[in-house]
Parts: structure tokens; C-alpha cells; sequence
């Protein structure tokens, strides 16, 4: 069940990778005290009976996962082996994420649920009515209230949340004197950045290189695209669902685009430009990009 976070800063950059036996000792207490701090109403918790057991029985073929930073473990998630109780209607079921209390509020419990998210699509889970901060943390990353139930051991309500699959997608970031590509598509007055989605069979870019062709009359050989980084947001206008989109660069530098298919116009955008007139995902990449030195703040 859900546990969380609060405050404090971090900017070490967060490795998610499977749990090993050696990590044992540093997840048990970084659990406990997480618990502790979600579950001030439960007496006891994380402690004597209540105290964290890890249970291979529990954990599906998706497995224990764990974020590391600086060389310490400093998050956990777990992938459910079935359902329990009926904690949900659809998707993988996730236990946590669980985040040391010292790491908390840095990003590191979104990490791993959107690597959870990568790995198996649509997730739900259980959470205590009563810990507030863990289901507002859930309603941003997405997951909706679905339906109620009493836990056995505690005899607490508990909530059981659920998000559908992200809608995956490619994008490709070209800059011009430090301004951003855009598109905008017909009937529509938002921009996005070029790509879109993938086709069944494609790789990323497979997708991304036909993308481009159709939208822009643009020749980029897939082989010459690298990946850049992954961003996880909102999509816009799908009614709050979210977004898996990989980003890459690459490709000719010098181009002359000739908008196709549904494309109404292209412009090159500053980092205010952005934020006005494209979508909400513009914002990460256009953060990602200064802290690069690719773009000006």
C-alpha cells in the first residue's frame, strides 16, 4: 500500500534497477520509516508485527525494484503478484512507492512508478483514506479513485486507485540558434514538438523517422537519431492521461521543412515563446535543454 514522501531536495541523478539480496537491510529501514511517517494513525507501524517483511510470495514476475542515488538506496517499489483482495479493477499492481523520508519530495517515488508504468502500462494500487498526502500525490501522477474496501488487518478503509497505460510517443528536438522546433496542427492552436505516435511493429525510430517524413517532409535515417531522455507528463487534451514520450535528436541540422498530412505551420521557439503556445510537456523539455546549455533561461 501506498506510502511517500514530503520534502527535501536532492540532485543526484536516480538509478531504478532490481532489488538485490544485498539491499535487504537498506530497504527494511528505509521502509519502516517511511511507513512510519505515512501511517501516523496506524499505532505501531513499522515496528513488532507491523514491521516490514519482504515476501517473495508477493512479488510478481515484474519484481522488486529499488532507486539508488549517490550509492544508497533510497526507494522502493514492488510489482504484486495477483490481486489482493480485489484491490482493482485493471493493471499491474504496484506495492509503494516506499522513499526514505530523508529523500522524499526530489522525484524519486514518480521515477519509479513511471518506471513501472514503462515496464507494464496500466497500474493500480491500494491506499489508506486516510493518508491525504499519498492520494494527492497519486491523483497528480494520474490515478483515479475507483473503489473502497476494509483492511483485514487494521480494519482502516482503504482506496483502491487505478491509471490506464500512457500514451507513447516520439519526438524529435531540433534547435536553431537555441529555439525549439514546433508544430501545430490544423484546427488546433497548440504546438508540439515533431514525431508522434508509434505505429504497431515500430520501434521508436522507426516511428519517429516516418514521422518526420509525413509531417515535415524531412529524410532522417533512423540510425542517426539518439535518444536524448524520456519525459512523463500530461497529455494534453486526453482527458488528464498520461504521457510517455522519448525524445531524440539528431539527424540533418540544416533543414527546410515543407509542412504535410495535418501540419499547419512550423515556427522556432524561445524558452518564454514555449510556455505560452505549446503543450505541457514543452515545459520538461524546455528545462532539460537549459540545464544542457542548449537553451537560455
Amino acid at each position: 500500500m501506498g506510502g511517500l514522501f514530503t520534502v527535501g531536495v536532492m540532485s543526484s541523478e536516480t538509478i531504478i534497477r532490481r532489488y538485490r539480496a544485498a539491499d535487504q537491510d537498506a530497504v527494511s529501514g528505509l521502509w519502516a520509516r517511511a511507513v512510519r511517517q505515512a501511517h501516523p494513525f496506524i499505532d505501531g507501524e513499522g515496528e513488532g508485527e507491523r514491521a516490514p517483511v519482504l515476501r517473495e510470495d508477493r512479488v510478481a514476475r515484474g519484481g522488486r525494484w529499488v532507486a539508488e542515488r549517490d550509492g544508497r538506496v533510497v526507494g522502493l517499489l514492488q510489482l504484486i503478484d495477483g490481486r489482493r483482495h480485489g484491490s482493482a479493477g485493471s493493471g499491474v499492481e504496484i506495492d509503494g512507492p516506499f522513499v526514505a523520508p530523508e529523500a522524499q519530495g526530489s522525484g524519486i517515488g514518480r521515477e519509479l512508478v513511471e518506471h513501472a508504468a514503462e515496464l507494464h502500462g496500466a497500474l493500480c494500487l491500494t491506499v489508506f483514506e486516510e493518508n491525504q498526502r499519498a492520494r494527492g500525490f497519486y491523483r497528480l501522477l494520474g490515478f483515479l479513485e475507483r473503489s473502497w474496501r476494509t483492511d483485514e488487518e487494521t480494519g482502516r478503509s482503504l482506496i483502491c486507485m487505478e491509471r490506464e497505460a500512457p500514451l507513447r510517443s516520439v519526438s524529435w528536438l531540433h534547435l536553431r540558434e537555441g529555439r525549439l522546433l514546433s508544430v501545430r496542427t490544423r484546427g488546433n492552436d497548440t504546438f508540439y514538438l515533431p514525431g508522434g505516435k508509434y505505429e504497431p511493429g515500430e520501434t521508436a525510430r522507426e516511428a519517429l523517422s516516418r514521422e518526420l517524413s509525413e509531417e515535415l517532409g524531412l529524410v532522417v535515417p533512423e540510425e542517426q537519431l539518439s535518444e536524448a531522455f524520456v519525459i512523463h507528463d500530461v497529455a494534453h487534451g486526453k482527458n488528464g492521461r498520461r504521457l510517455h514520450m522519448t525524445c531524440f535528436t539528431g539527424g540533418p541540422q540544416d533543414i527546410a521543412p515543407e509542412p504535410g498530412r495535418e501540419i499547419a505551420e512550423y515556427a522556432w521557439f524561445d524558452r518564454e515563446e514555449a510556455l505560452l503556445r505549446c503543450a505541457p510537456a514543452h515545459s520538461q523539455v524546455v528545462d532539460r535543454l537549459i540545464a544542457q546549455g542548449r537553451m537560455s533561461g
